[in-house]
């Protein structure tokens, strides 16, 4: 199969496209500065592009079997500590995304045959925040930041679907990687002994092992039957004071000491949601699909990850 990757050079897409090359894939990524794009795994190449047209890589796209569109700003920033939602970085994050799409649809548009299949970027985020109330992909949108960034993501690229390519879209959860991403930033506490839950620890965490994460990305490419929206979490999501308790057992540190709701919100502004609320996100579909996790649980897989380390 022959994948084009938006957002290939970041740590989702690097892994991504070394994990479909190791399985005999051919893989081409998309980025603003490809000259800059060091250690990509033998077998990718990357391509520029704009972000916000088919300028340039529309041959790219003529020759894909499949599009996985994972382009958009960090949610959390560049930097190892959370950026505040600045109105100018609210625009940021919402225009990187609908911008990718757009340019996505101008490429299928075009396109003489078209790629068969088109993954979707989304996340958890879609449905707001949801307290222990299990939530599958059936259930409504929410209505804060996140959800109008997600609902506006994901129809970005509706009209592939009028195009006869199946398309798939990816309400993601929080992939455990240290790697990169939200999940060391959870961990640095644990390990100065300053480890706890924030605000009340009652919201949940929809988590989900970059191994699982990625094995399901390549099941959702070639499971032809797959189409619409699924929630790319573990099964078993828990409410952060217990997230934080596996966490503290696996590192073998206390995890008694909570972060106050008040000081995140004062400390972060607005972007204190994404660990202060929660959904219990399930992968109903996934799981309906046939899909198979190697980490349903997450204290095996904390130890996958950590234990190792220490």
């Amino acid at each position: 199969m022959n994948v084009l990757i938006t957002g290939g050079s970041g740590l989702i897409g690097r892994r991504l496209a070394a994990s479909l090359v190791a399985e005999g894939h051919m893989v081409t990524i998309l980025s603003r500065d490809p000259q800059r794009v060091t250690g990509l795994p033998a077998g990718v190449r990357a391509v520029a592009w704009d972000g916000r047209s088919a300028a340039g890589w529309q041959p790219e796209a003529d020759a894909a079997d499949a599009i996985v569109n994972l382009a958009g700003a960090s949610i959390k920033g560049e930097g190892f500590l959370p950026s505040r939602w600045t109105p100018k970085r609210k625009q940021l994050i919402l225009d990187s995304r609908v911008q990718a799409g757009q340019a996505v649809m101008e490429a299928l548009r075009a396109a003489p045959p078209k790629p068969r299949t088109l993954l979707q970027a989304s996340a958890v985020g879609y449905y707001g925040p949801r307290g222990a109330e299990p939530v599958a992909e059936d259930a409504a949108a929410g209505s804060d930041f996140l959800a109008g960034v997600c609902q506006q993501w994901e129809a970005s690229t509706q009209e592939a679907e009028s195009l006869s390519v199946r398309r798939v879209v990816l309400r993601t959860g929080l992939p455990l990687t240290l790697e990169g991403g939200a999940f060391p930033l959870l961990v640095l506490p644990f390990r100065l002994f300053a480890g706890g839950w924030f605000g009340n620890g009652r919201q949940y965490y929809p988590w989900i092992h970059i191994e699982d994460y990625l094995a399901a990305l390549r099941f959702l490419l070639t499971t032809e039957h797959t189409k619409g929206a699924f929630n790319i979490t573990a099964p078993y999501p828990l409410p952060n004071r217990e997230f934080a308790a596996t966490l503290g057992r696996v590192l073998r540190r206390p995890s008694w000491l909570p972060a106050p709701r008040f000081a995140l919100e004062l400390a972060l502004g607005e972007v204190s949601t994404v660990v202060l609320d929660g959904q219990r996100a399930v992968p109903m579909r996934l799981l309906q699909s046939g899909f198979n996790f190697t980490f349903p649980e997450l204290g095996p897989a904390l130890q996958d990850l950590l234990q190792a380390r220490g």
